[in-house]
């Protein structure tokens, strides 16, 4: 048994490490994958820089005689971006922050970049990548396929737009009141952590479910305030006067459930029930009649009579040593031993 119990404690530690280096495993190939799509993504910035610094000390070192960067088939896109700039790489679950203390709605400051110093309001916040879209802020040039420009009915094939920014790259602008004077100004906060849940989150919203705060201050951030999405009536909805009739009422005659749940909730065989299936009875009864037959049976035997005689014996002995309320008597001797253990127990706190 011992030999059993052993093999099956080392196959579960076994399985148990097993499932642990598959899962660092599984991490470990995420990571790598974010590392692929990051490097990816920033040599295409490279490059884009890398190129124009070229195309500019060609146009300084050939003066009149440059060419004409803007004309020919791709003319139409120069200086554009591809569309890879606007998805930038996917962050490991793992590595992901916590809690992310910017909603759309806020204010922030740019820290990086052309428009350093620019404060506008958040349009859009990335999670997977942990980017934010900030309105009328990192502008640039992006050039759509073909087919995408047909879809949306563009007809020009470069087209500005907001390119996503880190969260690091940006600081959250918050207005506080001045104590000293009393009035309000915007406060760039350096650093936000989150707190506790947030309890007034509207159904239906992106509001984060976490409150914020001010490091250092605890002075709470409130969220932005955002309106629910308007549902939208189709006609597969059902209608509000279905709902709104009442189908069942409540009676002490009719249970609120089926026996089935019922049965569910409450244990079938405890002792407290009072209620039962008629299937549940006839089912005890048949156990009841078969363990009479049995016992029928047993009695027929020498040895099946002196069991019974001896159970019978100790019944009657068990109750003569209780009284009419059903009882144990106690006998002198307990009676006794107490007596005087209380008696000594008085001497000794005297």
């Amino acid at each position: 048994m011992q030999r059993v119990i052993r093999r099956t404690a080392l196959a579960r530690n076994q399985a148990q490490r097993k499932a642990i280096r598959a899962a660092k495993d599984a991490e470990r190939e995420e990571l790598n994958d974010s590392l692929r799509q990051r490097f990816a993504y920033q040599r295409i910035e490279l490059d884009a820089v890398r190129a124009e610094r070229q195309r500019r000390r060609e146009d300084w070192m050939r003066g009149p005689l440059a060419p004409k960067r803007d004309a020919g088939p791709e003319g139409k896109s120069f200086g554009a971006l591809s569309p890879q700039a606007m998805n930038p790489p996917v962050i490991p679950k793992h590595l992901r922050r916590k809690y992310i203390n910017i909603a759309p709605g806020d204010r922030v400051c740019v820290m990086k970049g052309k428009d350093k110093g620019k404060i506008n309001e958040v349009v859009r916040v990335d999670p997977a990548n942990e980017t934010v879209m900030v309105k009328e802020t990192n502008m640039a040039d992006v050039t759509f396929p073909p087919w995408l420009n047909e879809q949306y009915g563009h007809k020009s094939p470069v087209h500005s737009i907001n390119l996503p920014v880190a969260l690091d790259d940006v600081k959250l602008v918050v207005a506080l009141d001045d104590p000293a004077t009393g009035s309000t100004r915007d406060v760039l906060v350096e650093h936000v952590y989150g707190g506790e849940p947030f309890l007034e989150r509207p159904y239906g919203t992106d509001t984060p479910r976490h409150t914020r705060y001010i490091a250092g201050e605890s002075i709470e951030i409130p969220w932005p305030r955002s309106d629910p999405a308007e549902q939208k009536d189709e006609e597969w909805d059902t209608l509000r006067m279905e709902v709104e009739t009442p189908t069942w009422v409540p009676s002490l005659h009719n249970p609120p459930f089926p026996s089935s749940v019922l049965d569910e909730i409450r244990n079938k065989f405890s002792k407290y029930r009072t209620r039962h299936d008629p299937e549940w009875v006839e089912q005890m009864k048949l156990e009841d009649y078969k363990k009479e037959y049995l016992q029928s049976r047993s009695l027929l035997t020498p040895k099946g009579e002196l069991i019974a005689m001896l159970r019978a014996k100790s019944a009657e002995k068990t109750q003569a040593q209780k009284d009419a309320d059903g009882n144990v008597i106690m006998d002198d001797q307990t009676a006794g031993f107490i007596e005087k253990f209380m008696k000594e127990k008085a001497r000794s706190s005297a």
